[in-house]
């Protein structure tokens, strides 16, 4: 009899999430039948240590843990530590490895055209992924906040400053499912066909901050290819 091979996701809430769906089909299509893809929906990071890792051989690591998960790691790729975020666990004798491929399935789902400057908003590990992607190729960004910190834009002051990018990336929460008719706090009458606007969120298909963004003639991008690009590097560093 085959051991069971278990790969999961690590989150909090997260009975939303495509991830078990999209591995559980993979498994099916490659007929790997000992293989199985589960939701460990921690109510804090802690209760990773309640976790029997006897036959886990990795994680995926969402909102809110992928910077509070690095603790617990016994090594840590240099990228992901560049990015100070990890949202790919592998495991193996040398104990817990963390990765970040939400930076290469953020690149991988980008239109092929140059842009000029990007506005994020957000500074979670998700934020983080995917500063780390756009200084690979050179688009400059500045990052919108609600922490009082000099570095960063306010929301209370887009109005002069929106017009000026044409890359604005969602990396919050903000719309997510089941609160889908929260939305992003922005000028939205300054969006045009100009901009693309790049949520983050896979679930709903599409956030108000995107349907509304589209109304305005802008191109619109949701995060069901990140998702897709960064499970298939997960899939490959588990298997490397």
């Amino acid at each position: 009899m085959l051991t069971k091979k278990t790969f999961g996701l690590i989150g909090k809430n997260i009975d939303y999430s495509f991830s078990r769906s999209y591995f559980s089909k993979k498994f099916k299509k490659l007929q790997l039948s000992n293989c199985e893809y589960v939701n460990f929906d921690l109510k804090s990071i802690e209760e990773l240590s309640k976790i029997n890792l006897k036959d886990v051989y990795g994680f995926n690591v969402t909102i809110p843990y992928k910077t509070e998960i690095i603790k617990f790691l016994d090594k840590i790729d240099p990228e992901a530590e560049k990015i100070g975020a990890v949202n790919t666990i592998k495991i193996n004798r040398k104990g817990l490895i963390g990765f970040n491929t939400d930076y290469i399935g953020f690149l991988k789902s980008l239109p092929n055209r140059k842009f000029k400057r990007a506005l994020i908003f957000g500074t979670g590990g998700a934020s983080k992924a995917v500063q780390y992607g756009l200084n690979k190729i050179n688009i400059p960004f500045e990052i919108v906040s609600r922490k009082n910190d000099e570095k960063y834009l306010s929301y209370s002051n887009l109005h002069s400053e929106i017009s000026g990018f044409d890359l604005i990336i969602n990396t919050t929460p903000v719309g997510t499912y089941p609160n889908l008719n929260s939305v992003l706090e922005i000028p939205y009458d300054l969006i045009d066909s100009s901009h693309t606007c790049y949520d983050l969120i896979y679930n709903p298909i599409k956030t108000r901050f995107l349907i509304q963004s589209e109304k305005n003639g802008a191109h619109v991008i949701n995060g069901l290819p990140m998702l897709e690009f960064q499970a298939e590097a997960s899939w490959d560093i588990w298997h490397s």
